[in-house]
């Protein structure tokens, strides 16, 4: 009994790669099945599904050409796809930095609002909001303050109240008065 194990799957896909770079040369699937066998021990029974894994990962070009598939695959185009992955990649940590970079704004920008927030009372157009609903607020309070004299005048003429007993029943205050 040998000792001697298989190759793994993907040892036979990078020996059979080496085949096409070392060659660089156009085969069809039974030139492959005498030449990986000798060349670089892949199983002849494998070939077949190691190639169409090989295929399936575009890693090797396959066409059909009349009643024949031929396949084929070059060193540079490999480069090419090691160049085109990296640029992937790079793009990929440039998309997370910016990323990141953009959190880190927003929440600068939620700061900067919470300040502004915090000092909103000194706003000259806050300030100038105010002043005119304290203006409104006074005028009414004026206006209900008349309104209690005028009840007062008419209940005196009316009833022959004095004024202080008025205000007694009515919870009127002494001091009762227009603000200034």
């Amino acid at each position: 009994m040998s000792k001697k194990k298989g190759l793994s799957a993907e040892e036979k896909r990078t020996r059979m790669m080496e085949i096409f770079f070392e060659t660089k040369d156009v085969f069809q699937l039974k030139d492959m099945e005498k030449i990986a066998p000798k060349e670089k021990g892949i199983t002849a029974m494998s070939v077949k599904d190691v190639l169409q894994s090989l295929v399936d990962d575009g890693m090797v070009d396959c066409e059909r050409i009349g009643t024949s598939n031929y396949y084929w695959a070059f060193p540079s185009k490999a480069l090419h796809a090691r160049k085109r992955k990296l640029e992937v990649l790079e793009s990929q940590e440039e998309r997370t930095m910016l990323v990141k970079e953009l959190s880190s704004l927003r929440q600068q920008r939620e700061q900067l609002k919470a300040e502004v927030e915090k000092y909103k009372e000194c706003d000259p157009q806050v300030v100038e909001e105010i002043r005119q609903a304290n203006k409104v607020a006074k005028e009414a309070a004026n206006r209900w303050t008349d309104n209690i004299f005028a009840i007062k005048s008419w209940a005196k003429r009316k009833f022959g109240f004095e004024e202080n007993k008025i205000d007694k029943n009515f919870g009127i205050p002494e001091d009762f008065d227009y603000i200034d």
